[in-house]
């Protein structure tokens, strides 16, 4: 996927729930990031690592300038010889408390282990994310959980988890943008193309 299929796809959904759907969503793990610093924890399922939605989102914490969006990616194995930045644990889970923010996605089930894990945290004092394929425990443990669309409708066969993702981290940083670096709207959108086009269908840059 590429922005401008990014800003066609906001064109097509208009007048559905996803648009503002997407944007509540990003709204919550915006406003939960900045209110806290206790940082962004973001982890998958064992079988699903969402490492392109932490490009993304680091990439939208600098074009933003909200640090605070930048999430540190949790992974269920850490293979040797990984860098620093991509060898943090579940064992990290166990140390979110209060003033962190979780944010679990993934399109199948969390599976037990990981549900533990997250009511641990939420127990703790950690604000619990969910962007998954539906889960219902899941979603009874989280503070706000937004599902992918189940692709009955002509406008949404095409919007799975991973499209729901992009709209999410793009919300996200654009709605964090303070309005003094705003410019104009058609400089902002020419601006956007040329810095995520590349990003949006190439493999993670360096920090990934």
């Amino acid at each position: 996927m590429d922005a401008v299929r990014v800003a066609l796809l906001r064109e097509v959904l208009a007048g559905t729930e996803w648009i503002q759907s997407t944007r509540r969503f990003a709204g919550s793990l915006r406003a939960s990031v900045a209110a806290h610093d206790g940082g962004l924890l973001l982890v998958g399922s064992a079988a699903y690592e969402p490492w392109h939605l932490a490009a993304h989102l680091d990439d939208e914490a600098a074009w933003s300038g909200l640090p605070e969006l930048s999430p540190t990616l949790v992974r269920h194995r850490v293979p040797g010889g990984a860098p620093a930045h991509l060898s943090v644990g579940l064992g990290r889970l166990e140390a979110a408390g209060r003033g962190a923010t979780l944010l679990v996605v993934t399109p199948e089930q969390p599976g037990a282990g990981l549900l533990e894990r997250v009511h641990d945290a939420r127990r703790n004092g950690a604000t619990v994310l969910a962007l998954d394929g539906g889960d219902r425990d899941l979603h009874a443990l989280a503070h706000d959980a937004l599902a992918a669309p189940a692709g009955d409708d002509d406008r949404t066969e095409d919007l799975g988890l991973d499209t729901v993702q992009h709209l999410v981290s793009a919300a996200a940083g654009e709605n964090g943008l303070p309005a003094t670096l705003a410019g104009s709207p058609r400089r902002r959108f020419r601006d956007r193309l040329a810095r995520l086009a590349d990003g949006l269908t190439a493999p993670p840059p360096p920090r990934w």
